[in-house]
């Protein structure tokens, strides 16, 4: 266990690594293993999340105009301002029942104006929340599709709380990123062209005076926005690492109250989220500073234009409606590039979680069919490993040279030592991972020339750590022919033996085991596992210990339905109890990778080798507790 640094040190880390420069090493030291994308990758995420847009182009443009009519009615605000003050209330020469008649029109026409524009700006937002629900959807989609699609050493470095994150967080983030990215920046840019234009068409020299402070205004804002990207990249990064921590602690719940380490992962997990808070807490400041900014440049614009406009309305060079209209104009024009630079910060937020989500996306999915893939065949006649080598690792070799033939229909037993290489050769025929070299043949094709999903098709599997599903019973045992009727299920239950303990739960076959199975015992939740497999009636079946995790009474119960189960299926058993294997039609030894010694039970105990070995061991152990019995 790594010693727990406190988030003080932790943050003192992080603020030294941002005066250096150096968050993006950080983030990607938070990262592990997986490499961040390059620069111009990261910049096409953004045109890849526009691309999501294209099914809704017409609410997108829809959006649009309704966004560039509230701000063609806000910009015509001042204007009723401008009349009412210059020629209703100061306006020599009219009567007072005029001037009332003139103000209940301008009025009545104002509030129209303003009335009609909240009802536009509140349907657009109605509208804009329905895109970004939709398009949400469709992100979190098929960035789930494409992580059941994911290699699993990707996935393995993602962690379950990098996994959780993505789905989450990340895709959350996205939401309203199209507002940010494309409408806002573009309704801001024709209010900013139009807010010119008529100030100038007002007072050109106040104008000039106002818009000389954009520039520096515009160019520090994006500065300061653009050090807060990597802030929130970082507490992103921080908090995946985070939520991974939270999701092994819970899944190993049993180890960690073993060893008493409750208050050590408490320590762990508040250290994490302390840490994340004071990051936040640092991105925050930054961000206050930035409005702060804008709050002092606006109230002193309103100053400026008071103090100038008074001055050339003494001198008779304007009126108060034009220092009033200027000055409500004054905020339009400031108001804009405001908005620019805010979404600008804004999209910091989520484009942090957009280049995790779209990174997922564009990974490769995890053996892909080939262009000319053929549809894997109903029935097995032979599977054939030609020197096969296979390395997790370059230069470190699991399997090495492996070659067998097998007649569809026999059954093959792998044994050795742990470490062997046993389970890596079974992942190969399900193709969790792909030979090095060398290939695996079924029917004298490769199985990299099948479609993936049509293959597994043919596949059942019985692992040595059993998974079981949050549901019932039933479900689970359905889970690989989703459409077996009850009375399948019944029989799949009674052909693992595992009919009397279900019938004996609280619910029967509703009764809801928990989180991996949690509710029942080891050897409980292993043959529902092979009611699972028996139930989906598979051509190539995979036994990894398949009894590992039964007692020597339960093993003897449902041997009997796993010899019915192999029964003219090919079928390959790992087993550490050589007794289940002696009926095997061909018993392959491995050690380091390789086959040592192969052939039936018979001949290999003839033989007075490494197998005849392995089972004399074993035989002398079984002794050993009976005589301590």
């Amino acid at each position: 266990m790594h010693k727990i640094r406190s988030s003080r040190v932790r943050f003192g880390q992080f603020r030294q690594a941002y005066r250096e420069g150096r968050l993006k090493e950080l983030a990607e030291r938070r990262r592990g293993n997986r490499k961040r994308p390059p620069e111009s990758e990261r910049r096409r995420y953004l045109w890849d999340y526009i691309a999501w847009l294209a099914p809704y182009r017409r609410m997108a443009m829809g959006l649009m105009v309704l966004a560039l009519m509230v701000a063609a009615l806000d910009m015509a605000q001042p204007l009723f301002m401008r009349y009412i003050i210059d020629k209703v209330l100061l306006s020599e020469g009219l009567d007072a029942s005029t001037r009332m008649q003139m103000l209940n029109i301008a009025g009545f026409s104002f509030l129209g104006v303003i009335l009609l524009a909240r009802l536009l700006d509140s349907t657009k937002n109605f509208y804009q929340r329905i895109l970004n629900v939709r398009v949400l959807m469709s992100l979190r989609k098929a960035l789930f599709q494409r992580m059941l699609g994911l290699p699993l050493n990707d996935l393995t470095d993602m962690k379950t709380g990098g996994i959780i994150s993505r789905l989450s967080g990340d895709i959350d983030l996205t939401t309203g990123l199209m507002q940010l990215a494309i409408i806002s920046p573009g309704v801001s840019l024709v209010r900013l062209l139009i807010a010119v234009g008529i100030l100038i068409a007002i007072n050109w020299k106040l104008a000039l005076l106002a818009m000389m402070i954009l520039p520096p205004a515009l160019g520090l804002s994006l500065y300061i926005a653009k050090r807060v990207r990597p802030i929130y990249r970082a507490m992103r990064e921080e908090n995946s690492a985070s939520d991974a921590r939270v999701s092994e602690t819970f899944g190993g719940i049993r180890v960690v109250r073993s060893f008493q380490r409750e208050k050590n992962e408490e320590a762990e997990y508040i250290g994490n989220r302390h840490t994340i808070v004071r990051e936040q807490l640092f991105a925050h400041w930054r961000e206050i500073l930035l409005w702060s900014f804008w709050g002092f440049l606006l109230a002193s614009a309103n100053v400026v234009i008071v103090w100038m406009g008074g001055a050339m309305q003494i001198g008779g060079k304007t009126t108060v409606g034009d220092i009033m209209a200027f000055q409500w104009y004054t905020l339009m024009l400031l108001d804009p590039v405001w908005q620019i630079v805010n979404t600008f910060s804004e999209m910091q937020r989520s484009l942090a979680g957009m280049e995790r989500v779209f990174e997922v996306l564009d990974s490769p999915v995890d053996k892909p069919d080939r262009p000319d893939a053929l549809e894997a065949p109903d029935h097995v006649e032979e599977v054939r490993f030609e020197d096969v080598n296979f390395e997790y690792h370059e230069g470190q070799p699991v399997v090495s040279d492996f070659s067998v033939e097998v007649s569809g229909g026999s059954t093959v037993a792998l044994v050795g030592r742990s470490g062997a290489g046993k389970t890596t050769i079974t992942d190969l025929l399900a193709r969790f991972q792909d030979p090095t070299s060398g290939r695996i043949l079924l029917n004298d094709v490769d199985l990299r020339d099948y479609r993936l999903a049509s293959y597994r098709q043919l596949l059942g599997v019985v692992q040595q750590e059993v998974f079981l599903f949050d549901g019932t019973v039933r479900e689970n045992i359905a889970y690989g022919n989703p459409k077996a009727t009850d009375e399948q299920v019944l029989d799949a239950a009674h052909r693992a033996n595992a009919h009397r303990f279900i019938v004996d739960l609280a619910d029967g076959y509703e009764t809801m085991i928990g989180e991996r199975g949690v509710r029942l015992s080891g050897g409980q939740a292993q043959r529902l596992s092979i009611a699972r497999a028996i139930l989906a009636d598979p051509r190539l079946l995979i036994l990894d210990e398949a009894t590992s995790n039964l007692d020597t009474e339960s093993e003897q119960l449902i041997q009997e339905s796993l010899d019915e189960l192999m029964h003219s299926r090919t079928t390959f058993v790992i087993a550490h109890r050589l007794s289940t294997v002696a009926g095997a039609d061909l018993i392959l030894v491995m050690e380091g990778g390789r086959i040592v010694e192969r052939g039936t039970h018979p001949k290999l105990m003839q033989k007075r080798g490494a197998y005849y070995e392995m089972v004399s061991r074993q035989r002398d152990a079984m002794e050993n507790e009976e005589a301590l019995l």
